[in-house]
Parts: C-alpha cells; sequence; structure tokens
C-alpha cells in the first residue's frame, strides 16, 4: 500500500532507498526489586555501562573522522557533560541503593527528573536540548542492555537506504555517515535539533518530526524523501517512482552544469559586475571556496577557532589560520569577523547563563569587556594582513560609542606592533555588520567612521521582527519578506550606494535563489553565501538583467501585503 508522511524538512534533496529501520531503546523499561545480596552486583553493572558510554564519547572525540564539521565536537562534549551530570552518573546508583531497584528503572527515573529541569528554560534553543538528555540516557540504557550505539548494518547496500530511526543522534551519525546511506528520517527532532544540523552539514537529505514514521513504515520498504518539501512517500506506484527518478537526475544534472560556471565572472547581463564571496569557519573550507568559483571571503567566522577546546587559541595559532587563508586567497579579499562568542557560542569554562542569550553579553559586547581577550585577537589579525587581502568586520555594532572602542582598540594594537617593527598593512579596512535595526537606522554614523558594512540578514530579521527564530512556537513568524525588513535592507543598501561605502550582505538571504534579483534591484552588488550557493547564485546573476527587474522590485517594496510581495516575487524570478 502507498501512502505519503509530512514531517520538517531540514536538509534539501531527493533521495529514493529501501527503508532500514534503527532499533529504537525506549525509556519505558521493567521495574523490579533486587535482593540486598545483589544490589553491590548492580552498581557495578551501571558503572561498567556508564564507563563503557563514556569510552564510546571520548573514542570518537579523540578520533573524529575526516568529515566531521566544526560543529561534531561541540555535540559530542555537550553530551558527555550530559552524561556527567549528577543526575545520570551519581542518582541512579544512589537509587539502587536506596531503594534496591534496577538499573534501567533507576536510569529512567533520574533521566525524567533531568527534562523536567530543561522544562523550565525559558529560551526555546534550551528547551530543546532536553532532546540531548534523552539521547545520552538512551545511549547509557543501549550500555546496560548489551545493545551500544546503533551499529551500521554490515549487509545494507548503503547507497540505496533510507535510515529509520526514533532519533539519532550526533554520534550516531558519525558513526553512519561512512556508509553513504542516502538519507535520514526521525520521528522526532525540529530545524534547530542538533541532528538536524549535523545533516545539513553532511548534505544528507533528512526529514525529522513525523512523530510515528517508525510504526507506519516496515523495513525495506521503498522511500521516496524529498527533503525540499519534507515529505516521505511510502511504497510509491510506478508513475510517481518515475516522476522522482526524473527530478533527481534533473538535479544531478543541474548541478553538473552549474560547475561549468567555475571560471565565469558573475556578470549581468547589462555588464554589471557582481562579487560571489564565501562564508567559510575554518582554513580547511577554502578548497570547497574554490572548486565552487568564490571570487573572495566575504565572511570568516573566527569563533569556531575558539570553540570545543579546554584551552582557548592563543596569538601564534591565531595568526597561523588567518595567515593560511590570506595567502591560500592569492590576493582575492578576506574578511576576517572579531570572534561573535556569547549566546549560543560560548567558550568552554566561560559559560555565562541569561535570560535571552541572543540579547546579552555577546559578539563586540564581549570582545570589549573581555580586553585581554580582544587585544590577542587583533594582534593575529592585523599580522595576518601583510600576507593578503585581509579586511577585518566588526558584529554586532549598535552605535558610535561601540565603534569609537573598537576603532581606539585597534589604533593601540597598531601602536605596539610598530614598536616591536612587526609589518601589517596600515591601510587595513575596518567595517562593521549592520544586524541591529538601531544600526541600519543609523548609517550615516557608521559610514563616516567605517570603511565597509555587512548586513547580517538572520540577526537583523530576529531582532526587527521579535522573533527567536530557534523557538518553534513563534519561528512561522521569522519572515525575510516582512515590509519592514525589506525597508530596513533596501534603506541599508541604497544609503551606502549613495554615501559610496562598499556593502555586501552575508546573512542565510544573500544564498537564497529566490531573493538574488530583489537584492540587485535594490543596488547590493556583494553577496556572501555558503561556497555550496555560489553556482546558483551566479547562474541567476548570468541571467538578469538590471533595467528590466527595476520596476518590479520597486512594486515589493511599496507594496504591503504579504500574498502581493510574494506574487511579484514569483514574477520577478519567472
Amino acid at each position: 500500500m502507498s501512502f505519503s508522511l509530512h514531517g520538517i524538512a531540514v536538509s534539501s534533496g531527493i533521495a529514493i532507498g529501501h527503508a532500514h529501520l534503527l532499533s529504537h531503546t525506549s525509556l519505558e523499561v521493567l521495574h523490579y526489586v533486587l535482593p540486598k545480596p545483589l544490589i553491590v552486583e548492580e552498581i557495578a553493572r551501571f558503572d561498567a555501562a556508564l564507563l563503557a558510554t563514556r569510552n564510546e564519547f571520548s573514542n570518537l572525540r579523540s578520533n573524529p573522522p575526516q568529515y566531521a564539521a566544526a560543529e561534531f565536537d561541540a555535540f559530542l562534549e555537550l553530551h558527555q557533560m550530559i552524561l556527567d551530570d549528577p543526575l545520570l552518573s551519581v542518582a541512579p546508583r544512589e537509587m539502587i541503593e536506596a531503594e534496591h531497584c534496577n538499573a534501567e528503572w533507576a536510569l529512567k527515573t533520574q533521566t525524567e527528573k533531568l527534562v523536567a529541569q530543561f522544562d523550565e528554560f525559558e529560551d526555546a534553543y534550551l528547551r530543546e536540548r532536553q532532546t540531548d538528555v534523552t539521547q545520552v540516557a538512551e545511549r547509557l540504557l543501549k550500555q546496560l542492555l548489551g545493545q551500544p550505539g546503533h551499529q551500521p548494518s554490515p549487509n545494507r547496500h548503503d547507497v540505496d537506504t533510507i535510515l529509520v530511526a526514533h532519533d539519532l543522534s550526533p554520534a550516531d551519525l558519525m558513526q553512519f555517515k561512512p556508509q553513504q546511506y542516502a538519507a535520514f528520517i526521525t520521528d522526532v527532532g525540529g530545524a534547530t535539533s542538533h541532528t538536524a544540523i549535523v545533516a545539513r552539514s553532511l548534505n544528507t537529505p533528512c526529514v525529522v518530526g513525523f512523530h510515528h514514521a517508525r510504526e507506519l513504515i516496515n523495513e525495506d520498504d521503498l522511500l521516496i524523501l524529498d527533503g525540499e518539501q519534507g515529505v516521505i512517500i511510502v511504497n510509491p506506484d510506478k508513475a510517481i517512482l518515475a516522476e522522482y527518478k526524473l527530478r533527481q537526475s534533473e538535479l544531478d544534472l543541474d548541478r553538473k552544469k552549474l560547475k561549468r560556471l567555475r571560471g565565469a565572472k558573475a556578470n549581468t547581463l547589462d555588464g554589471s559586475v557582481i562579487e560571489l564571496h564565501a562564508n567559510i569557519e575554518k582554513p580547511e573550507d577554502m578548497v570547497e571556496v574554490k572548486e565552487n568559483g568564490a571570487t573572495g571571503i566575504g565572511l570568516f567566522r573566527s569563533e569556531f577557532l575558539f570553540l570545543n577546546r579546554d584551552v582557548l587559541p592563543d596569538e601564534e595559532e591565531q595568526f597561523i589560520a588567518y595567515k593560511a587563508v590570506a595567502e591560500g586567497m592569492d590576493g582575492q579579499p578576506v574578511t576576517i569577523r572579531t570572534f561573535d562568542l556569547g549566546a549560543d557560542k560560548q567558550i568552554k569554562g566561560a559559560e555565562r547563563v541569561a535570560n535571552n542569550p541572543a540579547l546579552g553579553l555577546r559578539a563586540i559586547r564581549l570582545c570589549l569587556a573581555e580586553p585581554q581577550l580582544f587585544r590577542t585577537q587583533l594582534r593575529a589579525l592585523l599580522r595576518s594582513t601583510h600576507y593578503g587581502n585581509v579586511k577585518i568586520l566588526v558584529p554586532m555594532l549598535s552605535g558610535a560609542a561601540e565603534i569609537n572602542q573598537t576603532l581606539q582598540f585597534i589604533a593601540v594594537t597598531k601602536q605596539a606592533l610598530d614598536d616591536e617593527g612587526i609589518p601589517y598593512d596600515r591601510d587595513v579596512k575596518i567595517g562593521g555588520m549592520i544586524e541591529i535595526p538601531a544600526a541600519a537606522l543609523a548609517l550615516n554614523v557608521f559610514a563616516k567612521k567605517l570603511d565597509f558594512l555587512s548586513i547580517g540578514t538572520n540577526d537583523l530579521i530576529q531582532y526587527t521582527l521579535a522573533i527567536d527564530r530557534t523557538d518553534e512556537e513563534v519561528a512561522h513568524l521569522y519572515d525575510p519578506l516582512h515590509p519592514a525588513v525589506l525597508h530596513l535592507l533596501s534603506h541599508v543598501i541604497s544609503t551606502a550606494n549613495k554615501l559610496d561605502v562598499p556593502v555586501s550582505v552575508c546573512g542565510e538571504m544573500a544564498g537564497e535563489l529566490a531573493y538574488t534579483r530583489l537584492f540587485l534591484g535594490m543596488g547590493l552588488r556583494q553577496f556572501s553565501m555558503s561556497s555550496s550557493q555560489v553556482p546558483a547564485i551566479k547562474q541567476r546573476v548570468l541571467t538578469t538583467s538590471l533595467t528590466e527587474i527595476a520596476a518590479i522590485t520597486q512594486k515589493i517594496l511599496r507594496a504591503d501585503d504579504p500574498l502581493k510581495i510574494r506574487e511579484l516575487l514569483d514574477k520577478l524570478n519567472a
């Protein structure tokens, strides 16, 4: 029988393959009372399972596969911290001894208490981490039951197999990646879950949040996964299967065609030159940048050098990383952002708890509050400017006071390098990110004091609409096409152009094909995005006439009806 299921699309692509159901160890376990002579043995069994689970995480962190993204170690570290929480590592032992119960029951009881603590958090991102608690508890439970981890089946034709699970932890996905499965399906999870983030980083199609997929799908059922629409079709008929095979072939062909544009210049039909740069997190990302034909680094997120480690990178380590990118880009522009830590990206050992981290001590606010840390980075950044076309970008500036303080830090650091005879580019360009509405509305101040601007659309939209985009209950209100957002974007781009200050967009909107012509119509001439998005955006630029899109762009900016805006956007992209 053929039927379809609808979930949450978190990693795009089309996959066709046979279902492989992963065993799921539920925390619904039996409760039984042990005689006193067996209590010591039961505690030892729990301790052995705890040690084995710790070793699993340690081995994964010590020997990460070469494909592991920067986020993997952070996820594993979080799971290790959860495992070491006294409610999971100590309380079950005490409960076994006090109540003479079995280890599985003690673990279940204490896990429920820990999950309840996460329920009390106001922050949606922290609340969602209760999924991580459950994943860790289930991993420990599997050890108790003699079924450690999720083990890939050795007899599967992996490239034609779609994994179906109740849930998959980041550690599970790391184990499965070498098998190159076609796609992942889970019953639980959301767009901001760690499973979703990891699936996207692996470029593997994934749909989550089905609730009962594992109960409805049988082993070896033929599945079609549509990672764009968030749909699973189970045992499709011949016509549907043929249609999706054709769509899959077309997508593969399109990707191959786009690769041919690698060396082409991104010029519009009427000759305007458009710069398409890439966002990176580490020097190794430059390989993909060059493969996809980006003409520079528009955003090097330097904070990823600081994450997932016990000792912070010193000046020399940072300098080596920045220098590698500067030299590797062979004179093409490299924009390095000072660390955007705080909120959801915190330094190990210096975690801060805030009622609303997104509005707290983060980015440039944290830099100015930690002067020694900031000076160390500025020294490394300035030294790297001697080896390439490096620019420095400062995140989350809100006004003149922060700009002045930042420029003063840079001036003092330059003087120190001069005193030591260390070379650097004395004319290095300093830019600011426009991601707070106050900054967008006070653009004249920014234009007078800074050399260039970069619009961070993710936070600008979030702060403009007062929407926590990680909160699933209000995430649907996160709307890049809200008239207020479009007016702010247009205002920043047009004002910067009038003042002759270079401006780019480096947020998620820059890599969205649907918005390319809209940005071009607003006057944007520099985009920065994930390197994999560059070929498709370049093709859209090459087929665009600025003269032809001008009138429709103005209609979109004058419209206040959401439906009308989307209708005009479709016309713009026709």
